[in-house]
């Protein structure tokens, strides 16, 4: 009787041990999956998922004196699904500008620049190819002259992604032209292109590498002073604080 007593315990032991291990590791492999999948919609720039990415942007040897600029593009984005079809993204760039001294006696210029718009039509349903389009507006919102083209603009933008096996890629495009001035300055009309291709590669455990520079098109430049190609790139590491 004790023997078969002993049996019954040890056994229930052993099942219990092997409930607790094969918990945990189903409870890994599901943090894992929830960690890969956040990945990619972070990595999304119009995922359906309420975020406010900030991207800064170093700009070296500029102005007259070859000083540095910077730009700091706060971008929230707020989805909103219009059916089980179809979902509205709003994507927001609002540029925060610390520029040298462009015009003597002026001095260093801090400030927001001009507002960029768009918001985005886009497939609720889509495997790994996702595409979306929209109208796209520009403000007239700098505080200064130096830090914006004042200048209400209005044009086309479009995005493309996927996502295979470890990696995100794709491009978010527009090309936006002036309609009117905000103060009948005599700065000149806008007629520019902006593309943004970006590449993600994903890691176990939350870590990525990414490269997402902004190339910049002014048509109204001369061919040799008419693009700006940015290039870098960067790292990090998705993680939880608390619950979220």
């Amino acid at each position: 009787m004790r023997r078969t007593l002993t049996a019954f315990l040890t056994s229930m032991l052993i099942w219990l041990n092997f409930l607790t291990v094969y918990t945990s590791r189903a409870q890994s492999i599901s943090d894992d999956a929830q960690t890969a999948d956040l990945q990619r919609k972070t990595q999304n720039p119009v995922s359906d998922l309420i975020s406010l990415p900030f991207q800064n942007n170093t700009n070296f040897d500029f102005g007259p004196d070859n000083e540095e600029q910077n730009i700091l593009n706060i971008q929230p984005v707020l989805p909103v699904r219009l059916n089980q079809e179809w979902n509205l993204i709003s994507r927001t760039i609002v540029p925060l500008i610390q520029t040298p001294e462009l015009i003597q006696g002026k001095g260093d210029m801090f400030g927001p620049g001009d507002i960029f718009q768009s918001i985005f039509l886009s497939p609720a349903q889509s495997g790994s190819l996702i595409w979306g389009i929209s109208p796209a507006f520009q403000f007239p919102t700098a505080t200064d002259d130096i830090l914006g083209q004042d200048k209400w603009c209005a044009g086309p933008a479009a995005f493309m992604l996927n996502m295979k096996w470890h990696m995100v890629f794709g491009v978010l495009a527009n090309n936006v032209w002036s309609f009117a001035s905000a103060d009948n300055t005599d700065k000149p009309w806008v007629n520019q292109m902006l593309l943004q291709p970006f590449f993600n590669y994903n890691f176990p455990k939350g870590w990525y590498l990414t490269s997402s520079p902004i190339i910049a098109a002014n048509w109204k430049e001369d061919h040799n002073e008419r693009w700006v190609v940015p290039v870098g790139g960067g790292g990090g590491k998705i993680f939880k604080i608390g619950r979220q």
